[in-house]
């Protein structure tokens, strides 16, 4: 892997030179040979090390010289016609992952055994852990870090990022929730078991706020455990005051709760948030 890992970054300090590493051919099979090992689950753009998040540079740097390389084809899927440099992924039953017809997945992402995709998108350099359900019209972007036994609920927007290849990705953490028409995006952060409620915005710089307290624990970042819903932030401006999206954490779940779907029915309906 560190042959590979330094051999890309090298083509990478000459994209625009190519030839001064080695020829384009043989840049191609490399390149290939590294964003497979991303499609085959053998490397990830970003895990998590001691609570951190490390970012594996070249495997992104990997995935922009593809497309650098790569030309575009016709790719025909029944009667629909497709135009791209990226072929999608394919051998879905040997995987052990499910794909409902109208979702996708390209090459160079990974999915787990006993994912679930409904009609749905994952971009390349994504990862899909194990059992985690990807429901209709949700989409994974490219290098978004996605755990085990997650639940992203139909029309959630999980935001992709390849340029600088040092950003972090969007990191969803194992056996979280993410409510319906969710957007988690700018290398945000859900941290494990926690449950997002139905339409929460979570970028980077968004205040994660205890409701108990009214304190900012965090910005981008939802602790582990926790359950947490849309809020505003009062702001005043030179035009007035307005309210900034903010996301509010009620409460905390006990260890071995965060898998009990009706206990976080509950303390949603305990603060008017459910029917």
């Amino acid at each position: 892997m560190d042959d590979l890992a330094s051999t890309i970054t090298r083509l990478w300090e000459h994209r625009d030179a190519l030839d001064r590493v080695m020829p384009e051919t043989d840049a191609s099979d490399v390149v290939r040979e590294a964003v497979g090992r991303l499609d085959r689950g053998e490397a990830r753009v970003a895990e998590l090390v001691d609570g951190q998040v490390m970012v594996h540079e070249w495997t992104k740097e990997a995935v922009l010289l593809l497309f650098r390389l790569s030309e575009m084809e016709t790719i025909e899927l029944g009667p629909f016609e497709y135009a791209d440099k990226i072929p999608l992924k394919s051998d879905f039953a040997a995987a052990g992952v499910r794909v409902v017809p109208g979702a996708s997945a390209r090459f160079g992402s990974y999915l787990g055994r006993g994912v679930t995709m409904m009609p749905s998108y994952v971009n390349i350099g994504a990862h899909v852990g194990a059992d985690t359900l990807v429901d209709t019209w949700a989409t994974v972007g490219s290098c978004a870090q996605i755990g085990e036994r997650v639940h992203l609920s139909g029309g959630v927007g999980i935001g992709g990022v390849l340029e600088p290849p040092q950003a972090a990705p969007v990191i969803i953490e194992d056996d979280v929730f993410v409510g319906s028409r969710c957007i988690v995006v700018e290398g945000a952060r859900v941290r494990r078991g926690a449950k997002l409620g139905a339409g929460v915005v979570l970028t980077s710089s968004t205040p994660v706020i205890e409701a108990e307290t009214g304190d900012v624990v965090a910005r981008g970042d939802v602790p582990e455990r926790a359950v947490a819903v849309a809020a505003t932030r009062a702001r005043s401006f030179p035009g007035g005051e307005f309210g900034l999206a903010a996301v509010l954490v009620l409460r905390y779940l006990e260890e071995g709760e965060e898998h009990d779907k009706l206990k976080l029915n509950a303390i949603l309906r305990e603060h008017g948030l459910a029917p």
